[in-house]
């Protein structure tokens, strides 16, 4: 009970990031679905934040690892264009916000491909609206078109491309990143302060308020009728020959 109250008592964060709670969801229906001890393969796996939906499965995780930051223990070190197993090795594949980084993004595709097993499925996600990030391994933004070509021309079946979070996700971020970013008018001359200050605070004031308000609208209800994601999943599955 004591637990419960704890639990309860927990403040959530104003501003959420609703692609965050949906990839996870998304991850955890998929290793869900994976049957207990299947191969599995995390491919950029980063600091692995999935590794423990996957516990029933044997994981085993890739990536460059040439960022100044914590890895997950990494079974391969390799580029993703070049991993150093047997075709067909993995049940499933996972690849979660990684494909824009890749500079070949169709070799990498068409050598998960290869290591995947006739009949395994891959899950992976990748951004539409994002700033650059992980300078300089930031290279592309991908349409739900795109990423369903790069997955047919890499030899998949059964591809299909849904929304991450809907449009009232991509309008929370919008205004996380206009609270975070909009510029302030420190040590400009007194009349621009006089003049743009106000303004500006009070715009990062409503945008904070706004973001956490379209944020739990979004987990509430995905609107994919009009507007854009944010990201895009896509599942498909190899052919068995």
């Amino acid at each position: 009970m004591a637990k419960r109250r704890r639990r309860r008592g927990k403040k959530r964060p104003w501003i959420i990031n609703t692609s965050r709670v949906r990839l996870l969801r998304a991850n955890r229906a998929f290793a869900k679905a994976t049957p207990a001890g299947s191969l599995v393969l995390d491919a950029g796996a980063g600091h692995g934040p999935y590794r423990r939906l996957f516990a029933h499965t044997r994981y085993e995780a890739a990536d460059f690892a040439q960022l100044a930051t914590r890895y997950t223990p990494l079974e391969y070190v390799c580029s993703l264009t070049d991993i150093p197993v047997e075709d067909g090795r993995f049940d499933r594949i996972l690849c979660n916000q990684v494909l824009e980084h890749l500079d070949e993004p169709a070799v990498a595709l068409a050598e998960l491909h290869r290591v995947l097993r006739p009949g395994g499925r891959i899950l992976l996600s990748a951004p539409l609206f994002y700033p650059e990030h992980q300078q300089p391994y930031d290279y592309f933004r991908y349409t739900q078109f795109a990423l369903s070509k790069l997955f047919t021309d890499a030899g998949f079946e059964g591809v299909r491309t849904t929304w991450l979070e809907g449009y009232f996700g991509t309008v929370a971020y919008q205004l996380e990143v206009m609270h975070q970013r909009l510029p302030r008018t420190t040590g400009q001359p007194l009349r621009r302060r006089i003049a743009y200050g106000p303004l500006l605070g009070a715009t990062r004031g409503l945008a904070f308020v706004l973001s956490g308000l379209f944020a739990r609208l979004d987990l509430r209800w995905k609107h994919t009728a009009s507007g854009m994601p944010k990201n895009y999943v896509v599942q498909a599955v190899k052919p068995i020959d």
